[in-house]
């Protein structure tokens, strides 16, 4: 969160060079379990094997010619373009040789292990989709727009298993699918990390984004991605003292700044969504197991926050939930609880369902384009976003809106509600 130029920087993840992965910091080393990489990709294979010839004008799919490498330390990845690899904990496409290779002794144990087999299915469907650029292009984009391309080759791959297609992976439940969404929060850029960059793959907002592209709408929308008309918002420090401070705003000026600012938000954009003003929204903030008295709390954060329509005001714990997101994920994961608590009040004030399905969507898509305000204002603006907000906003929205049973809206689709409302502001909610 930028306050008078300062910045928030989340915690960094390594990213390696090659291709999206990132090292995870472990001792323990596990065999992997080939079969689960083994099954995706044949499954991969499939999938191109249907949708190959919408993207080549009807060229006929040639798998992948080089072979699949699962490597360690001490059997290494072959060749690459006649450059010998160093082990990397991390998986990579090889296009002068047209072969895929992964770490089977750390990455992919590790992944599976925290996130699932369907996450490792998502990585090699991301490498494959460097092997259909390799087939048909582009080869002039810069690394950001490729590696976001193949996300969302992924992401198309990954609406087939949804579909039930799959050969490999059967009844995804909404639990498995935002495990993948929270395994791929953690394969982004480090905050600050400039689009252009040689390297850059994108923030964890923007290779969501793209995943959901390829989920939604395809492989042909993927195949379209070209740096003109993809929205990155991935951007750099705009100062040296802003990178090196870090500037991650304290949780009480944290949790003063951005109420002031939601507050000010919807004084200004309510008049025009209902023709009514915004009277204040008083904030109660409590402590754990202590909530004010509220007759039907509208609940959010598993209980620990909530808007109160008998007596129009919203609460959260303020002594263990609020503190826990500033501390695990940073000052803009305040900014998420309090923008979805301000949006249910302005659904409910607008006489709008909040506790139905697409109410809640409705919700997430509200409290983005409060984001999508702070993102798009002028750079000597008090508060605004940093490089990491949008970032520790999934990854609060994540943490608070995981599927635990079937019912209600997954994270995964609760994250593409938030995103529209931030990329295109208050009128992608209210359509």
């Amino acid at each position: 969160m930028k306050r008078l130029f300062t910045a928030a920087l989340v915690a960094t993840i390594g990213l390696l060079g090659g291709c999206s992965i990132v090292s995870v910091d472990r001792e323990q080393q596990r065999p992997a379990g080939p079969d689960v990489v083994t099954q995706a990709l044949k499954d991969v294979e499939r999938f191109w094997a249907a949708e190959f010839g919408a993207v080549s004008g009807g060229e006929k799919f040639t798998p992948v010619r080089g072979g699949y490498f699962p490597y360690s330390e001490s059997d290494p990845p072959p060749a690459c373009g006649g450059q010998q690899s160093s082990y990397e904990p991390n998986a990579f496409y090889c296009p002068p040789d047209d072969f895929i290779a992964w770490d089977a002794q750390r990455l992919i144990p590790e992944l599976q292990e925290d996130f699932g087999p369907l996450l490792v299915g998502v990585v090699m469907a991301h490498e494959y989709g460097h092997a259909i650029q390799g087939r048909i292009g582009p080869a002039d984009q810069p690394t950001v727009v490729l590696e976001q391309q193949a996300d969302c080759y992924a992401g198309a791959w990954l609406a087939d298993v949804l579909a039930g297609k799959s050969t490999a992976f059967k009844d995804v439940t909404p639990a498995q699918l935002d495990d993948s969404v929270a395994g791929v929060l953690q394969l982004r850029d480090q905050p600050g990390t400039p689009a252009l960059a040689e390297g850059a793959h994108g923030n964890a907002f923007d290779r969501i984004r793209a995943l959901q592209d390829g989920v939604d709408e395809g492989v042909t929308t993927c195949a379209g991605y070209r740096a003109r008309n993809l929205p990155v918002t991935e951007v750099p420090f705009s100062t040296r003292e802003e990178a090196a401070s870090g500037g991650n705003l304290g949780y009480d000026e944290a949790v003063s700044l951005l109420a002031d600012d939601a507050q000010s938000y919807w004084q200004r954009t309510f008049p025009r969504l209902t023709g009514a003003n915004w009277p204040d929204l008083a904030i109660q903030p409590f402590r754990a197991g202590e909530p004010p008295a509220c007759p039907q709390p509208d609940a959010s954060a598993e209980g620990a926050a909530f808007y109160c329509p008998e007596g129009d005001f919203i609460a959260f714990d303020s002594t263990e939930l609020g503190p826990a997101l500033h501390e695990r994920i940073g000052d803009f994961a305040i900014g998420m609880l309090l923008g979805d608590l301000f949006a249910r009040a302005a659904q409910d004030r607008r006489g709008e369902a909040t506790r139905t399905e697409q109410g809640q969507l409705t919700v997430d898509c509200l409290a983005g384009s409060w984001t999508n305000d702070l993102l798009t204002r002028d750079a000597k603006s008090r508060v605004r976003l940093s490089p990491g907000d949008l970032d520790e906003a999934v990854s609060a929205l994540l943490a608070f809106g995981r599927a635990s049973d079937n019912t209600g809206p997954t994270a995964f689709d609760r994250i593409a509600a938030y995103r529209e409302g931030v990329l295109k502001g208050l009128r992608a909610c209210t359509n």
